[in-house]
């Protein structure tokens, strides 16, 4: 049971709108009744320990969990007012709402082709001088956006499996954004990483949240309470608490929240 409403400061400014959101994998029920409001522009973290459903909860919102046998899934989910299960076509959503994963995975080929693979891949031709120039400027912008141009401006047509960690993951979150999205998911994209990667990662978002709408599942605790607007604490499947992340980690509402956060369990 959710210890507070978590719909109840719900405005039109909500990119995500979840209400009694179920989901089974065969017999076994993954996510319990989750209802909440994600705010645009704005970053939203996930914490709870392992197992307890905040990776599930975020690949429902671009429908990764269609791609698993034996998922059954009943509640509702708008994006910008839409059910995104209600005839929605997944592969623009996909391209609206982008994933970061845990772990980097640069594409074997060079920085710019990765870069360019997404608007290739949904109809991009450079056939022309200035197609091609667009494709460039695109690839910088979104180099930039990610604040990776200017370590890799002068090996952009090398392999990007030659990147350290931190910039692989810099060039992913790139890749995406060269999709244009309107939201980014994020996995734990910090956790692979050294603490200066993670760092940068961190003032990164910050800057993205700008022009996007951002839900991160981390681990890290104090990350989530260095980037997030607002913070989510799952546990056994539910959405325990939401609320403005000072509030969930100086006052929770909910003493199961209070004993995560004060690292009584988990």
């Amino acid at each position: 049971m959710i210890s507070m409403n978590a719909k109840s400061d719900a405005t039109s400014s909500a990119k995500f709108e979840v209400d009694g959101l179920d989901l089974w994998y065969g017999a076994t029920q993954a996510l319990k009744k989750v209802s909440i409001d994600v705010t645009s522009n704005s970053i939203t973290a996930l914490i709870g320990p392992s197992g307890c459903g905040k990776s599930t909860f975020l690949r429902v919102l671009d429908r990764m969990n269609d791609l698993i046998d034996g998922v059954r899934i009943e509640g509702t989910v708008l994006y910008d007012g839409h059910d995104i299960f209600g005839g929605a076509d997944v592969i623009e959503l996909r391209k609206k709402i982008g994933m970061v994963f845990q772990k980097p995975n640069p594409f074997p080929m060079s920085v710019y082709d990765n870069v360019a693979y997404g608007p290739r891949v949904h109809g991009f031709r450079a056939r022309t001088g200035a197609e091609r120039r667009r494709l460039d400027e695109l690839v910088e912008r979104s180099l930039v956006s990610a604040a990776l141009f200017d370590e890799v401006k002068d090996r952009l047509r090398k392999s990007a499996t030659g990147l350290s960690g931190g910039q692989q993951q810099r060039l992913c979150i790139a890749r995406v954004l060269a999709v244009e999205p309107d939201v980014l998911l994020m996995d734990e994209p910090t956790s692979a990483l050294d603490p200066i990667s993670t760092a940068k990662i961190e003032a990164l978002l910050d800057d993205l949240k700008k022009l996007y709408t951002i839900v991160i599942v981390t681990h890290n605790m104090q990350q989530a309470g260095r980037v997030s607007d607002s913070t989510g604490f799952f546990l056994h499947g539910e959405l325990v608490e939401y609320a403005p992340t000072k509030e969930i980690f100086f006052n929770p509402k909910d003493k199961r929240t209070e004993n995560y956060i004060s690292g009584r369990f988990g």
